[in-house]
């Protein structure tokens, strides 16, 4: 394949796999084109954070070798995921005089109001991630997007911060210290590659929640009006759910898991069922296909009664027009958008990414496509990044993580 520097890889690190995945934006076309797609079994990963860098060091470099291979080129930066329950979002306020006689505001206003707001003070190994606007406050008036060139005294602004445990990102960090492997473009928080790759714009406009479902971890984000209101990272995911069922039916991990894929359903109605699976041993498991529904039933409705309590805390529980979108591996479970219904009260609906076509649908992949497309908009709009706050912040995140580079 000849080379060409329009293609974009993602990294999605996860719990239970480590996916990588290269594209490039289909000519002509919104869609963008998978022109590799490699997945390995994760090691020195739990729940979402990277434990053994040694460990997921060796798996990326095996990864990255077969998209070069298949790609016939180098690849020379990546699009990387932050996840773990590590992540934590907060309000924050600043406020400022404007500055000119004739009371105008200037870019040099918005830029210390928003400065203002990103200047608090963390708990010890606490660190910065991201920094989104949410409204501008003129004068006591709020919900302002917009506000260069127009008057006032008193400029506020009100921010969402993402930060998270240092030593969970300098290990995540110290991945990529190696000159062997490709230099790392952006970290991205997972549940907003997952929305990006998920959510329909109107979506955003109206008012919805994401629910990414890992095998770790399950990922929520809030978006209303366009912006991201709430984000947090539950620490509970798809294999929380084998493992009950390996406690539940006495069996061990590896069996438990392929009941949960072959077997594994909500809301099992009628006379019980008994199954037989074939163990490596040449014995014979019989269960209860009730008996699994129900192990099943009652780790799902723990992960929306806990995704609920988020949105309750930010006054959004059953306030949603468009509702709950669930993704991630743990969303292909039979009648979870049943259960997601009975249990938010909203509308709810299954996610996969919209604009890979040739991956199919997929909604195990909405973090590494969504690192891709986040990453190909990042590059869009890297000239704005480059100056004013926006670019500042971006700086302070790449020069966050690269302190931890020997």
């Amino acid at each position: 394949m000849a080379k060409d520097h329009n293609i974009i890889t993602g990294l999605d690190i996860g719990s239970f796999t480590i996916k990588l995945l290269a594209a490039q934006k289909a000519e002509g076309k919104d869609n963008f084109e998978a022109l590799a797609f490699f997945e390995e079994p994760s090691a020195g990963i739990r729940k979402g954070v990277v434990v053994n860098p040694a460990e997921v060091k060796e798996t990326v470099a095996r990864l990255i070798e077969k998209a070069e291979a298949q790609l016939n080129e180098k690849i020379d930066s990546l699009y990387v995921n932050i996840g773990g329950s590590h992540i934590f979002s907060l309000f924050s306020r600043g406020l400022v005089s404007v500055s000119r006689a004739d009371q105008k505001i200037s870019q040099e206003d918005i830029n210390r109001v928003l400065q203002a707001a990103e200047t608090i003070s963390l708990p010890p190994n606490r660190e910065i991630l991201d920094v989104f606007r949410k409204e501008f406050i003129i004068d006591g008036e709020g919900g302002l997007k917009e506000i260069l060139g127009l008057q006032g005294v008193r400029l506020e602004a009100e921010v969402l911060i993402l930060g998270g445990f240092s030593p969970y990102l300098k290990n995540l960090s110290s991945v990529f210290a190696d000159s062997s492997l490709p230099n790392v473009n952006e970290f991205i928080v997972s549940p907003l590659a997952s929305a990006e790759a998920v959510l329909q714009p109107k979506e955003k406009e109206l008012g919805v929640a994401i629910l990414d479902i890992g095998a770790g971890t399950t990922g929520i984000a809030v978006f209303e009006e366009k912006d991201l209101i709430h984000l947090n990272i539950i620490p509970i995911g798809s294999a929380h759910i084998t493992n009950d069922i390996a406690i539940g039916l006495k069996t061990d991990i590896d069996v438990a898991e392929r009941i949960k894929l072959d077997f594994g359903s909500l809301f099992f109605k009628g006379r019980d069922k008994k199954e037989k699976i074939k163990l490596g041993n040449g014995e014979t498991l019989i269960f209860s296909r009730k008996q699994l529904s129900k192990i099943i039933e009652e780790r799902i409705s723990e992960i929306f009664i806990q995704a609920n309590k988020e949105l309750k805390e930010i006054s959004k529980e059953r306030a949603l027009p468009a509702g709950i979108v669930l993704t991630g591996g743990g969303s292909k479970m039979p009648q979870i958008i049943d259960l997601a219904k009975k249990e938010f009260r909203l509308a709810c609906r299954l996610g996969s990414p919209r604009r890979f076509s040739s991956l199919g649908r997929d909604p195990r992949l909405s973090v590494v496509s969504g690192l891709i497309s986040r990453g190909f908009n990042l590059d869009i709009k890297k000239g704005e990044r480059d100056t004013g706050l926006a670019g500042k912040i971006a700086d302070k995140i790449k020069s966050f993580f690269r302190i931890f580079v020997p």
